[in-house]
């Protein structure tokens, strides 16, 4: 028998490639997650944090990964079962230092890139929350909760938990909010931040006797503070507005002397809405920050502020722009500013040019982020879409752009994805509103397909083109469902004005949006179902189930709400950001109580008819669990076929793999009962 005979028959009887599968939201939950690239100081090599999911353990491990701007030489640098992240290199590029648990504490380690076992930077009696390396390398500035009274060390830190962990009694008492906060109980620690020698040596709180918290909390990380570029003071990012804090919205940028014998100054005294995410020039003489400028109002414009150092002048760069800029990073030369920002259902990245305040989109497609200088005039940046999740790209200096990482290549060989685009139509007013469609896997146009129609929360926000780990529409196309997506008035990316619009009219124009976008979907995509329609959202989608089930209770076959308020007066008195419902609904509920009744979803329970799943968590302090007990309350009492899923542990979002795998179980279980027969 000839040889090529053999091989023939060899490969006859070798069992077929298994054909790729419809995704799923277990498949969502395993992917692995790139985050935190940094660029070495030469501009060849980039270190990020690789997230992989260990199911056994229901949480997820972050590793150190580096990979050459070319694409190659890419190896895992960590691989210790606790989390290691925050990748941050030496001046010299010879060593990353980053934020590790192993040894039972969160603390800053240091890793030689080119061989060598990781050693302990610090060894602090406290967890460290986040770090920043000085510019010649000398220092650290790291956060740590600490009770802003204990002046005297550390030591009073620890003592005072000590004494703590040893009462019996559990009583907390509270003199002014906040007394909880997203989801944790307020014990009278702020988080400060400390300057400490990388060669050791005692921890300088530079926000000493400061009742505020720095970063700010629940969000707030190493993006929030900075150190100067002479390596000798700290500019932070803290709300420091006393018993006002619950309803205020003035972060500052303050600066203080690392060896913290001076008081912070204030640097953004006039300002007094938002502050943060300070970025000093690579040649040391501008300050970049954003900065909104509504007091009381989150989801303002976020402008790029120039601040000359030491100066204090101060501009704003490119004013005319009408987007939100985020992640801002300076090119080498300091005269271009880069930004990644909302648009049109997008997060593309802009450069924005210092002399001439010009302002030029770099990217086109999908949701871009964290982009860094690199060698040759590159950036790179993160890059992910509706298809696919978050990998490093390079944007050349010619305009070409390349995939330096595929972090999930063996993953996706096994995955198919429904095809997506996003369409337009005349939504309130006749204003143009734009919408995504994701077709199910294996489409086939002479087909039905059932609705899964997604509203995003916010109400400030938007499902665009992104990889989303929580509500991920590709699950929905997945499983069969054509997946639509409204961005209604009141989201983000299609300037300021839309954005503003919602407020004080939560019902109003987002709810026409909704019933026209879903009329121009099932016209323009006849594969739809006109009969087969369930709804679903989170948050301010949430709400807007409860709206929609009283005023628009036959647009569905079924509604899954999550986190979402029945009533919008009780909503302000156990919420604990007050300044969101006092912008939203133009003050507090005894100043504007019909501002707070006539869109409350509750006045309507009436006309309630539609079955609704409830979902909610136990350490959701944003809308608290009562409003989705009392949801579900009504329909019980109302006859209405109804499932509540509730999760002690969980806040405003699901986030145990364990539990999200429950969620989507459960949640597509209740559209497949109403939709499938």
């Amino acid at each position: 028998m000839s040889l090529s005979l053999v091989a023939a028959l060899a490969i006859a009887a070798s069992p077929a490639p298994a054909r790729p599968q419809p995704f799923t939201h277990h498949d969502m939950i395993s992917m692995r997650r790139l985050s935190n690239p940094r660029v070495s100081p030469d501009g060849k090599q980039v270190a990020y944090v690789l997230r992989s999911t260990d199911l056994e353990a229901n949480r997820g491990r972050n590793d150190l990964w580096l990979v050459n701007i070319d694409g190659s030489g890419s190896r895992q640098l960590t691989s210790h079962p606790d989390s290691d992240s925050d990748p941050t290199w030496a001046p010299d590029g010879k060593s990353l230092f980053f934020l590790s648990s192993r040894g039972g504490s969160s603390q800053v380690w240091r890793l030689p890139v080119d061989g060598g076992e990781p050693l302990a930077v610090t060894k602090l009696p406290l967890d460290v929350g986040s770090f920043r390396l000085s510019p010649d390398g000398t220092r650290l500035a790291v956060s740590m909760d600490v009770f802003p009274d204990c002046t005297s060390g550390l030591e009073c830190n620890t003592q005072r938990e000590t004494e703590r962990s040893k009462r019996k009694s559990t009583g907390r008492t509270y003199d002014k909010l906040f007394a909880r906060h997203w989801d944790t109980w307020k014990d009278g620690k702020r988080s400060h931040v400390f300057v400490v020698p990388v060669a050791g040596g005692t921890p300088v709180d530079v926000m000493k006797g400061m009742d505020a918290d720095g970063p700010t909390k629940p969000f707030g990380g190493p993006e929030e503070y900075t150190f100067t570029p002479d390596s000798k003071s700290v500019v932070f990012t803290a709300r420091d507005v006393g018993r006002t804090e619950s309803w205020s919205t003035d972060l500052d940028l303050f600066v203080s002397p690392v060896d913290g014998k001076a008081k912070p100054r204030k640097l953004t005294e006039k300002n007094r809405a938002t502050d943060t995410s300070p970025v000093f020039s690579p040649d040391g003489k501008t300050l970049a920050y954003l900065a909104m400028a509504r007091p009381g109002f989150e989801a303002d414009r976020y402008r790029v502020i120039l601040r000359t150092w030491p100066g204090g002048q101060e501009r704003v760069l490119a004013e005319d722009w009408d987007r939100s800029a985020g992640s801002l990073a300076w090119s080498p030369d300091s005269k271009t500013l880069y930004a990644s920002a909302g648009h049109i259902g997008l997060v593309p990245l802009f450069a924005l040019d210092v002399a001439s305040n010009q302002v030029r989109q770099l990217t086109k497609d999908g949701t871009d982020d964290s982009p860094q200088p690199a060698a040759n005039g590159s950036l790179v940046y993160v890059h992910d879409d509706l298809d696919s999740p978050a990998d490093l790209h390079v944007l050349n200096a010619d305009g070409t752009s390349k995939q330096i990482t595929q972090v999930n290549q063996d993953a996706l060989a096994r995955i198919r994805f429904g095809g997506f685009e996003q369409f337009e139509f005349p939504g309130w007013n006749n204003e143009t509103v734009r919408a995504y469609v994701v077709k199910p896997v294996d489409f086939d146009p002479k087909r039905q397909y059932p609705l899964a129609f997604l509203i995003h929360g916010g109400p400030q926000g938007s499902f665009g083109n992104h990889f989303h780990y929580r509500w991920n529409p590709q699950v929905y196309a997945g499983r069969g469902y054509v997946a639509v997506m409204v961005d209604f008035h009141g989201s983000t990316g299609y300037g300021q004005a839309f954005t503003d619009s919602i407020r004080d009219d939560w019902g109003g124009k987002p709810l026409e949006d909704l019933q026209k976008g879903l009329a121009a979907a099932l016209q323009r995509y006849p594969f739809i179902s006109k009969e087969k329609k369930c709804a679903l959202g989170a948050s301010y989608g949430g709400y807007m189930i409860n709206w929609i089930a009283g005023n628009w209770p036959d647009g569905f076959k079924c509604l899954v709400n999550h986190d979402g308020i029945l009533d919008e007066r009780m909503g302000y008195f156990d919420t604990e950001e007050l300044w969101f419902p006092e912008w939203e609904h133009k003050g507090t509920p005894w100043e504007n109580p019909e501002g707070y009744g006539k869109h409350s979803p509750i006045n309507h329970v009436a006309k309630w008819k539609t079955p609704m799943m409830v979902v909610h968590g136990g350490q959701d302090f944003r809308v608290v669990e009562t409003q989705g007990l009392g949801t579900f309350t009504a329909l019980q009492r109302k006859g209405i076929p109804s499932k509540l899923l509730y999760f002690p542990e969980e806040n405003h979002w699901v986030l145990r793999p364990a539990n999200s795998i429950q969620w989507h179980d459960e949640v597509l279980a209740w559209l497949d009962q109403w939709t499938r027969n």
